[in-house]
């Protein structure tokens, strides 16, 4: 199949879409804990999405699965199990500093990380200086770790100018501090996604050999290691599930929790004791939460779905790039939806220049990296 860069750029767009898009589901689901939803969507987006996407496009999945080699699997199961933990972290970093600048920081560490790594390890890297395409490529990445230190930029510009009250109002956990170390640390095990994928090259070549197009012969490969990340996910989630007594969420259709229209009237014990009546009587949205949690779930692992198919059309000399495209895709689209969701309200115009100038910046090193990519399959 010939290389199509530009289309490649535009299924890791799509791909960043979904990625930054999925958390807003969470937002509507009702009286449980975080790891529960985290756990319930996690299960779509680790399990069910990528096995039946697998069945649907990847003709001979189970011979594709028995042929894999052992060390490959391995090793992409081990990067899984490792993202796993930046993924955990990930969650709470939104949960302390917003879609706009939880985004921003983690994804600025995993874009340097997840993006170099793999091709100095492999010693591909030696390649890709010796043209001047790869040279090109190289500053659409330095172009785009830019245009990620601008959006932080922003996010600490805001920082200083929000008083406690107004960040708390649209992120209610709001913790710069605890935010910033989650999201770093978040940020490097994260990149650790990258590494399985580089290390899962030897399954998507055991599909090509059993007649997958080569389109989709990096679906097994999510199936290794997302089995990984689910594994951390699973044992985090339901460790919290017993710690904080919130196991019962998957089934209870009563919650006695505080909920937004349990608000006393007074001080008295009276008015509490009615307080604490309401919110026990209040019915659990399974089913609604449910469904939430798959669309969110679902909609994550589409991020990887499109990076798959965008990593084949980039070509073989530059498709290292395709993380750094993932990484620009995801921060704009988040940084949109931050804007949209009014995460940037009260901030000065200084502040919303550094926003848009982050966003403009990432989309020129996407534009680079195409060209870059493009020029080098021509060669």
């Amino acid at each position: 199949m010939a290389p199509n860069p530009f289309l490649g750029v535009l299924l890791h767009s799509i791909g960043g879409l979904a990625a930054a898009s999925f958390y807003l589901p969470y937002k509507g689901v009702r009286r449980w804990s975080w790891e529960s939803y985290w756990l319930v969507g996690g299960f779509f987006s680790w399990i069910i999405a990528p096995w039946v996407l697998a069945l649907i496009l990847v003709p001979d999945l189970m011979g594709v699965l028995r042929d894999m080699p052992g060390k490959s699997v391995m090793w992409t199961y081990f990067f899984g199990v490792m993202w796993g933990v930046g993924g955990l972290t990930f969650g709470l970093s939104m949960r302390y500093l917003g879609m706009s600048l939880g985004y921003a920081i983690a994804l600025g560490m995993c874009a340097v990380f997840g993006t170099l790594v793999p091709p100095i390890y492999n010693g591909k890297i030696v390649v890709v200086v010796q043209s001047l395409w790869g040279w090109v490529a190289l500053l659409g990445i330095a172009v785009c770790v830019a245009g990620i230190a601008i959006s932080g930029m922003a996010g600490v510009a805001k920082e200083r100018e929000l008083s406690d009250e107004q960040k708390k109002s649209t992120i209610k956990e709001f913790s710069f501090m605890k935010g910033m170390l989650v999201a770093v640390f978040a940020g490097v095990m994260s990149a650790c996604m990258s590494f399985g994928f580089a290390a899962g090259e030897a399954i998507a070549g055991v599909a090509v050999k059993h007649g997958t197009a080569d389109l989709w012969k990096n679906l097994p490969i999510w199936i290794v290691v997302l089995a990984g990340g689910f594994t951390t996910n699973f044992v985090w989630c339901v460790a919290l599930n017993i710690k904080n007594g919130s196991g019962a969420d998957y089934v209870r259709s009563r919650a006695p929790v505080e909920s937004d229209e349990a608000i006393a009237v007074g001080s008295s014990s009276e008015a509490a004791t009615a307080t604490l009546t309401y919110q026990a009587t209040q019915p659990v949205p399974l089913v609604l939460n449910y469904v939430l949690c798959a669309v969110a779930g679902t909609t994550w692992y589409f991020q990887f779905f499109f990076y798959g198919m965008g990593a084949t059309k980039l070509g073989e000399e530059l498709k290292f790039v395709s993380w750094s495209l993932h990484m620009a895709s995801i921060i704009i689209f988040s940084t949109l939806w931050g804007i949209s969701l009014r995460e940037w309200r009260g901030v000065g115009p200084g502040t919303m220049r550094l926003v848009w100038g982050g966003i403009v910046v990432l989309v020129v090193s996407m534009l680079i990296i195409g060209v870059a990519a493009s020029k080098a399959g021509l060669q």
